[in-house]
């Protein structure tokens, strides 16, 4: 499972959000997704630790914790299918897009 670290600096990396939470025990990945368009951090990302006991002792530990200046966001990462159909909406959208494409040009 991973966490969820929310509020996070646009200015942070992947080996300082490792270090933080290195000291609650070993981190297995860090993830920081970035926007497609512009490339910047989304201001999120996801820690997987080595163990379910060291995760708790991490997000017991680091939720509304101060850093980087802003106050984190920690908590368990919800699955993909439970956040919400928001994400395939806009694929179906795009797809939609492309059919119109074929169109012709011709409004009127």
């Amino acid at each position: 499972m991973s966490i969820y670290v929310g509020n996070l600096s646009y200015e942070v990396t992947q080996d300082a959000l490792s270090a933080v939470f290195a000291e609650y025990g070993s981190v297995k990945r860090v993830q920081l997704p970035t926007d497609r368009e512009t490339g910047r951090l989304r201001g999120f990302g996801f820690v997987e630790m080595g163990s379910d006991a060291e995760e708790e002792k991490a997000i017991e530990a680091l939720d509304g914790a101060e850093w980087m200046g802003r106050d984190l966001k920690v908590n368990k990462a919800k699955p993909k299918e439970d956040r919400g159909s928001f994400g395939g909406g806009g694929g179906g959208n795009r797809g939609g897009g492309g059919g119109n494409r074929g169109g012709g040009g011709g409004r009127y």
